[in-house]
């Protein structure tokens, strides 16, 4: 990025500064300020407060050549980000108030370039839910898990990320830096839920095998998918399926790992290497800087960044908060700068219909963390202990965590009209790919091959109602959508919250972001000790369990913490911790954001 033209100012210079960078004809000098300006004011300044001291600068006196800088500016700024004028009714309303403002001055033909009526709708691209169009000319492939090869899911994955990611917008990054949440972030707060859901899906592909070799080739295969998502350069997805393979749920399971070749785990422990979190995830940020054309960074990472800059640097230079700090505004400016050029860099990819329908259902199967480690324990019990060991033993030394906590701890919201919508292409797609004979019914062997794709389907006869030997398209969508109604009455849990003082420091379990103040902060949970800002006890998703102590060291993660929501690996494996940041973080935190950029 240029030089910055100074390193301090009030918002008034700023936006004279951006106002004389343009010419009579609209040529702009410095374009790269004027950007980052544009997209970083809300940072200081609301956009209806800046479009109002536009319109004031333009009443002052009835100086033509400063009015026709102005409109050039906003035109710049609709061309820039057509989406804030289209996602916030009021800017639109006062930036045509500018309009006719300037339109009195008796010249119309600088005001004519400003047509905010001509901003393209964006509440569709906000919708959680999509439309995938057909791929007519895509040629069939199998659905069958064993059958598919690990490139194209890998593909079909990267599709998947990349459409959700691609909803985000520089208001939603914003908010959570903001919040350190995703409150009111339904967007990100997607984003991040189809993260999880990948990462469960793995295991439950892994957990849904009755035997060692059986899950071991599971593991394998998804470990080629790793190494595809690796040369797709999709280091978020990549992520996700590390962190699945490497949660406690599937590194417990001793036998099944034996059953893995040596070349396989030497393959994984180099992803792990290459995503471990240690000199501030060092070797993933040289492998990202590294790549060229489509490149996917791992959200999760850009977000610390962005909170790092933003706990380390004050908004303002002096005590009165009128000067701008520019330097951090240049330094966030350049994070979201890269997250906006992945979404206008897409992958070349063809993604066949039936098989994302299949995988957005798939992924949208919820399971809660101590459920599948339950799930876990029943495929390999826990080794019980010889009678005779000596009581006075060691504990098994804990292991370094590979788990991150980054954002709220995010569960699937379930609206009935979007999983029907699911169910109903999800069904098709099913009939459509193992319907073999085509004669508008599942069968037992036809079920067989379905049930492949989704552990812990239930039994065939559960779906055959009427008991005819068969399964027709509406036993099918009757079965999932009362699946997915008995899944949303597990998802209240009621604390016993009081209002606590903390003496220490504390985080929220809900938003992993710090309780701050000094007299009664935040709430607690006197039955299961969970903690969460004022704000946050209302939304908290985290079952109220007693607390008890673990009888093994391996204990399930969901007892250890409850609150996460992105695995990221390092070397070792298990034990899940929190990342807490102490006062001497903060006061390091600004030499240290140095490190942060990509």
């Amino acid at each position: 990025m240029d030089p910055l033209p100074v390193d301090s100012g009030t918002v008034d210079e700023l936006v004279d500064i951006c106002v004389q960078s343009f010419d009579d004809a609209g040529a702009v000098k410095d374009p790269s300020f004027v950007r980052m300006f544009l997209m970083m004011h809300p940072w200081y300044i609301s956009s209806t407060d800046l479009s109002k001291k536009l319109l004031l600068k333009s009443q002052e006196g009835s100086d033509d050549e400063l009015r026709a800088k102005i409109c050039h500016l906003v035109k710049f700024w609709i061309s820039e980000f057509p989406a804030e004028f289209d996602l916030n009714p009021a800017l639109a309303d006062q930036i045509k108030d500018l309009r006719d403002n300037l339109n009195t001055g008796g010249n119309e033909t600088p005001s004519q370039l400003i047509d905010v009526e001509s901003v393209p709708s964006y509440k569709w691209k906000r919708q959680v839910t999509k439309r995938v169009p057909s791929m007519s000319k895509r040629r069939k492939m199998s659905l069958l898990f064993d059958h598919l090869d690990p490139y194209e899911l890998a593909e079909h994955l990267t599709y998947l990320e990349y459409k959700s990611f691609c909803k985000i917008l520089f208001q939603d990054y914003h908010s959570f830096v903001m919040h350190g949440c995703t409150v009111d972030n339904p967007i990100l707060e997607r984003f991040i839920t189809l993260f999880n859901s990948v990462s469960q899906w793995i295991q439950l592909m892994v957990l849904s095998k009755p035997t060692a070799p059986q899950r071991a080739a599971v593991i394998a295969h998804f470990i080629q998918v790793a190494e595809k998502l690796l040369q797709l350069q999709n280091f978020n997805t990549l992520m996700a399926v590390v962190g699945g393979l490497s949660n406690s749920s599937i590194s417990r399971l001793k036998e099944t790992q034996a059953n893995i070749s040596s070349d396989t785990n030497k393959v994984f422990n180099s992803l792990l290497d290459m995503l471990t979190s240690s000199g501030n995830y060092s070797q993933y940020r040289r492998r990202f800087a590294e790549c060229t054309g489509f490149r996917f960074p791992i959200l999760a990472v850009s977000l610390k960044d962005l909170i790092a800059v933003h706990v380390a640097l004050s908004d303002w230079t002096d005590a009165q908060k009128t000067q701008v700090n520019l330097t951090k505004t240049q330094q966030l400016y350049a994070i979201l700068q890269e997250l906006s050029l992945v979404q206008s860099n897409p992958p070349h990819i063809e993604a066949n219909t039936d098989l994302l329908n299949l995988l957005t259902v798939s992924l949208d199967q919820y399971h809660t963390e101590e459920e599948i480690y339950q799930l876990s324990l029943q495929r390999e019990p826990r080794a019980t202990k010889p009678a005779n060991s000596s009581s006075t033993s060691s504990p098994a030394p804990k292991k370094l965590s590979i788990i991150d906590d980054w954002a709220a701890s995010v569960k699937p919201k379930a609206d009935p009209a979007i999983i029907s919508k699911h169910i109903e292409k999800m069904v098709d797609s099913v009939f459509k790919n193992f319907d073999t004979n085509g004669d508008g019914f599942i069968s037992r062997e036809e079920f067989e091959c379905i049930r492949n794709n989704f552990p812990y389907l239930s039994k065939f006869g559960e779906l055959d109602t009427n008991q005819d030997g068969k399964i027709s398209r509406e036993e099918m969508i009757d079965y999932f959508m009362k699946a997915s109604s008995l899944l949303n009455c597990k998802m209240g849990f009621i604390h016993t919250f009081i209002e606590t003082t903390y003496v220490k420091p504390t985080f929220c379990d809900h938003c992993t972001g710090f309780i701050w103040g000094f007299y009664k902060q935040g709430y607690k949970c006197k039955v299961c000790g969970v903690n969460c800002h004022k704000a946050c006890h209302g939304r908290l998703t985290i079952e109220c369990r007693k607390r008890t102590k673990s009888i093994s060291h391996e204990t399930p993660p969901s007892l250890q913490s409850r609150s996460y929501s992105l695995p990221l690996p390092s070397n070792a494996q298990s034990n899940l911790q929190k990342t807490v940041i102490t006062e001497e973080d903060v006061e390091s935190a600004e030499q240290a954001v140095f490190d942060c950029h990509l």
